[in-house]
């Protein structure tokens, strides 16, 4: 038997009428490369499947972490909060050394309150803590208030000035910080109770004790103060947007 002959497939061809021949070639299919196109995504992803496994490592301990090194915070005291300082020192004193295992101590010379870490200190978050918590209360918070900032994690202090939202000057300023405070500070006392929060005016500062969400009502209720809005339709606007987060939670 003679070996067959390689055969080689050629275009079909077709006549048109006016007897040329045009060539056509087969199209492939698209459910074939879709398949295919399947296939190679599926071997992509045993690929990345067999991925080296993360190296594991052991937690560090607190000194290490620390870098063997003693941290300090100075905070500057104001000479009016020097009296309200020394009357209230054991109430400041206690909760940093007993709780958080630190040492402070009031430099005489400089005027500031210095705490510092040491062998005993073990949450390094503990010198952040007491630093806002000393911090707090020279600024005018109560002890009371101002501890709150070391049992609790979610509280933040936030300051600004009155002139920032509006650039005011001599009366009109006066009249804003009024609207702020109120008669007898009843509308400072207003926005605390519906907001959860502590707000202390001095001078034109404004500072807010509170948690993220109702630090941000209590300065849109201010802000629309010092803009000029009349103290009740705030009232109803901050009443309006407690009630929904509560709702919320």
């Amino acid at each position: 038997m003679e070996p067959a002959e390689n055969t080689i497939s050629e275009p079909s061809t077709t006549m048109d009428c006016e007897g040329n021949a045009d060539g056509f070639e087969k199209v492939k299919s698209k459910k074939s490369q879709k398949r295919k196109r399947a296939a190679g995504e599926a071997d992509m992803e045993s690929e990345e499947a067999v991925a080296p496994k993360r190296p594991q490592f052991p937690p560090i301990s607190g000194d290490k972490l620390k870098g063997g090194a003693d941290d300090m915070r100075k905070i500057a005291v104001p000479s009016h909060r020097y009296t309200p300082l020394k009357e209230n020192w054991l109430k400041i004193f206690t909760p940093i050394v007993e709780n958080l295992q630190l040492q402070v101590r009031f430099n005489l010379k400089t005027r500031n309150v210095e705490i510092k870490t040491c062998k005993e200190t073990q949450d390094i978050g503990a010198l952040t803590k007491a630093a806002d918590f000393v911090k707090a209360f020279v600024l005018g918070f109560q002890v009371e208030d101002a501890l709150a900032l070391i049992r609790l994690d979610e509280l933040f202090l936030e300051t600004f000035d009155v002139t920032d939202v509006k650039p005011l000057k001599g009366d009109h300023l006066c009249r804003a910080v009024g609207r702020i405070a109120g008669k007898g500070g009843k509308t400072k006392f207003t926005i605390e109770n519906v907001t959860k929060t502590r707000i202390v005016l001095a001078d034109t500062k404004v500072h807010i004790l509170g948690s993220f969400q109702n630090i941000k009502m209590a300065r849109t209720a201010i802000c629309n103060l010092i803009l000029g809005s009349p103290p009740s339709k705030v009232y109803g606007n901050i009443r309006a947007v407690a009630s929904r987060a509560a709702e919320r939670f």
